[in-house]
Formats: C-alpha cells, structure tokens, sequence
C-alpha cells in the first residue's frame, strides 16, 4: 500500500506544525499528536489499543498471530488518522516485544506497507527516552527512573538535566505472570539477581524511583483512591515504600467490581495490577530507593525532548504551557511577564516560589471569558486541573489560591486546596493575588501603566508610585485594592505621586 502520509498541504500555512509519534509497546499501541510550543506541545489527539503483543512472548519467544492481526489493523487505522490530521512529522517507534519477537519482523515489513517506517529501539535506547521523557517534565529530577512496559523494565539514572546510566531488563508487566509459578518470592529472587547481576542494587539508597509506565501509574490511581487524595492529578504523585507495601495487599485482595469504581483503571490493566505492585516492592527492596514519584511523561515525550535543541530543552515547561495558554485564554498577549515583574519586588521568594508566582501572573486573565459569577472558579479549576508538569499538588494548589483571589474570590481558601499546602504557602497566593489584582486594576490590562509605575514595601508602608498623567489612574477602585493587599502585609497604603 503506498503511504498515506504527508500528502495535503496544511490548511492554513502559517499554523503551527502537528507532530505525531506511534508508539508499538508490548502491551499497547498508540497514537498521540501534538500542536504547540515545541518544548511543551499540546496533546491534540490521543488512542491506544491493548494489542498485546508480548503476551505470549515469554512461553513461546512469538507474537500470537491474532495480535500481529490487531495491531496492523491499528496501525493501518493511525496511519490514515495522522494523514486526516494534517500531520507534518510522524515518528513510529517499537520497544520490547517487537524487538524480541522471533516473528517481529512480520510486523515490521507490515507497517513499512502502510507508509510507517518502524525505528525498532534497542533496549538501552528506550532507557535513554524514558529518561528523557521525566526530565521533561520534571527538569530537576534526580533520581532512578523505572520505565515498566509490557516486555522490559528500564532503570535510568538522572541527575542534573542528564541521563546517566541505564539498563534494561526483561521484566515487563506481561513477563511477571510467569514468573509467579516458580513458587512464592520468585519475583524478589529474580529482581535481586538482575539487579545485583548488572550492578544496580543499592543504586538508589536515598533517592526517589520515578514511575513511567501504564500499570504503574494504575498502581497509583488506586492509591489515591484508597487514600481519597483529593486532587485527581497522576503527575508528580508521590507514594511511600510503605504505601507501596500496602498496595501490594490490597492489589491481591481487591475484586473486580470494587476496581471498576477507581478512576483511571481501564479493565485491561486491571489484572496486571497485583503483579505490578509486586514488582515495585521489590524494586524499591532492591534499589533502595526511598520513595516513589510518578511521571506521566515517558517514551513518547521522550522522544519529543530528546530531538531539542539544548536551549530549547532549557526553557521552563511550567512557564512555557502557562504563557501559552495565558495569550490563549486572556485579553492580552505577554502582560503576564510584565506582571509578574510589577509585583515582584514586593516578595522575596525562594526560586521555586518565583517561578510558581509568574505562571500565576502569566494565568492571571484566564477567567476573563468566564460568567463573572465563576471566574474565580474558573481560575481554581485551571490551576488544580491543567495539563502542567513541572509542578507538584502543592504548586498546584498555591498558584490556586493566587488565582481565586486575583479572581475575586477573596482571601479565603478555594474548596479543596488546604490539605495540598501549607497555610503559609496559602498566605501567599492570598498575597500574590492581591498584588495581580491591583495591577491589573490599575493598568486596564494594558503594559504602559505598568511600566511607568511601581510597587515597593518600605518598612510598613505599601508605596505605589505613578507619576505625571498616571495619577489619573488611581481612582476609587485602584484604591481600594491598594489598601486591600496592604492589609495582607500588615501595612498601610501610601501613594507615592
């Protein structure tokens, strides 16, 4: 068949390049296109299909002939998907079961028919991408990242933006079953000896394991069921080896039906739950690893990160997706940097407390085309709920509060977010969108008032300088806002004109 790519132009010329990966894992195949900011595009479409190609693998060394039949029906069903959508680039890439396979080759020549040139990684090469793909989303990350698919299990070291070290092993989640009927600790003798074997015990004493992988975010979908978590957020969800241990109890005992009320667990993941959660004990046993951290970035974002140039890998992916979608939802493209710069010698934040406060500034006006009545809703539901990375549930919840009340929504906590952060880290959103508030008031939303003007606190008193014609500016309502955010100081208002 000839390819169905890349034959229409795109609709508009000037619209941003779609990029799509086909992921062939062992366990599944999908389909994901992007459209956006290259370091952090946006997620425009998105499908798997649990073919199973490395179900039978490890009793036979075969795909079972009805799954190479699924998965060239899906393949055939991406390829016209992506040409549908205008894809500009298309990248197919298969892992374990497809490399391992004594008939993988069939498929491969398969996909080539279809137009899908198949890059086949080696098993260091999915270590190196997995890595990349928790970088990506959580830039200081450092520690081991456990990548679990359906054929193998790769363990990369991370440390300051680098991947170091990697391995791969043959212990994916469709592997695990087989395992369990050598008699009981024969998952735990089998980790051991690999790990010992390739030099990785004790790897991780004191670091964090990163989670990648479809079952192992399932793992954790139920813990936070089990403990009622209250933000639904998979990214950067952390869990302890003694929350793993328990998971591994409830795994072997939970039925059927009590799975299907847990959000996020699809009916094919479900069984390979108890032998996920196996796996992962041993692991953190083994590594001595001292926590657990989940990435909802892997191989596919991976491969995405992997193909920037170095300084666009260095942009913030927080600050990228938030400017993105502050020109996108708000009235006025980049005010949200000045903003942020406008308030900003008002507080001496940690690092990571600045870069929290300018994606607020910069999400400062998403309410705006909300009913008046819910914005401040609005503004909640978008920090708590958006696709961010780069920013765990208390980060979430801080840059929370400072919308609700840049939003109108008072000084009081938005319904949800106290148990996520401290009350002084909440304090501070209250603050941070105070002084939002007051900007935007004063400005009209426009940059010139702001950058003719500015904020400064002088022992006790809250000064706002404007000068010349701007004096104009500081009517009753700019006031009020003034005094507002120096009650929330504890200092007085003074206007400096």
């Amino acid at each position: 068949m000839a390819s169905l790519l890349l034959r229409k132009p795109r609709a508009a010329a000037d619209a941003p390049p779609r990029t799509a990966i086909i992921d062939i894992g062992s366990n599944s195949i999908r389909l994901v296109v992007y459209q956006g900011p290259p370091r952090l595009p946006a997620t425009l479409f998105n499908e798997k299909v649990m073919a199973g190609l490395g179900r039978q693998l490890a009793q036979t060394g075969r795909i079972a002939a009805a799954s190479i039949d699924l998965a060239i029906t899906t393949l055939a069903r991406f390829a016209a998907l992506a040409h549908e959508m205008e894809v500009t680039s298309l990248r197919t890439v298969a892992t374990a079961a497809v490399r391992d396979a004594a008939n993988g080759q069939m498929l491969l020549d398969a996909a080539a028919r279809l137009g899908l040139p198949v890059e086949t990684l080696t098993g260091e090469e999915e270590a190196i991408v997995a890595g990349m793909g928790v970088l990506s989303a959580i830039p200081d990350a450092d520690g081991i990242v456990g990548d679990l698919g359906g054929g193998s299990l790769e363990l990369v070291r991370v440390k300051k933006g680098e991947v170091r070290d990697r391995v791969s092993f043959p212990l994916g989640a469709l592997r695990i079953a087989a395992l369990r009927t050598k008699g009981k600790g024969a998952i735990d003798r089998r980790v051991a000896k690999l790990l010992k074997q390739g030099g990785w015990a004790g790897k991780g004493k004191g670091l964090p394991l990163y989670l990648v992988g479809g079952s192992w975010r399932s793992l954790a979908r139920l813990d936070m069921h089990v403990q009622r978590y209250p933000l639904p957020i998979i990214q950067q969800y952390p869990m302890s080896p003694a929350s793993v241990a328990r998971l591994v109890r409830t795994a072997s005992h939970i039925g059927k039906g009590a799975l299907k009320a847990v959000p996020g667990i699809s009916s094919q993941r479900a069984p390979m739950l108890n032998d996920a959660a196996a796996l992962l004990a041993s692991l953190l046993r083994h590594l001595k690893c001292d926590r657990t951290i989940v990435s909802s970035f892997g191989l596919r974002e991976g491969l995405l990160y992997q193909a920037l140039d170095p300084e666009t890998r260095a942009q913030d992916p927080l600050i990228v997706a938030a400017r993105a979608d502050g020109q996108r939802l708000g009235r006025f493209p980049q005010h949200g940097d000045l903003l942020d710069r406008w308030i900003a010698p008002l507080f001496e934040d940690s690092p990571g407390m600045q870069r929290l406060r300018h994606a607020a500034c910069l999400l400062a006006d998403v309410g705006w085309h909300a009913n008046p009545e819910f914005r401040a809703e609005r503004g909640v539901e978008i920090a708590l709920h958006g696709n961010w990375v780069g920013i765990d549930a208390r980060g979430r919840a801080i840059v929370a509060q400072a919308l609700w009340t840049s939003l109108g929504g008072g000084a009081s906590a938005p319904a949800g977010i106290e148990p996520l952060a401290s009350s002084a880290d909440l304090k501070r959103g209250v603050q941070w969108g105070l002084a939002i508030r007051l900007g935007q008031r004063l400005s009209g939303g426009v940059a010139a008032p702001l950058r003719r003007s500015g904020l400064r606190l002088d022992g006790e008193v809250l000064r706002l300088r404007l000068t010349g014609n701007d004096v104009a500016l500081y009517g009753e309502a700019v006031a009020k806002r003034h005094l507002a955010l120096a009650d929330a100081f504890g200092s007085r208002a003074v206007l400096d004109a």
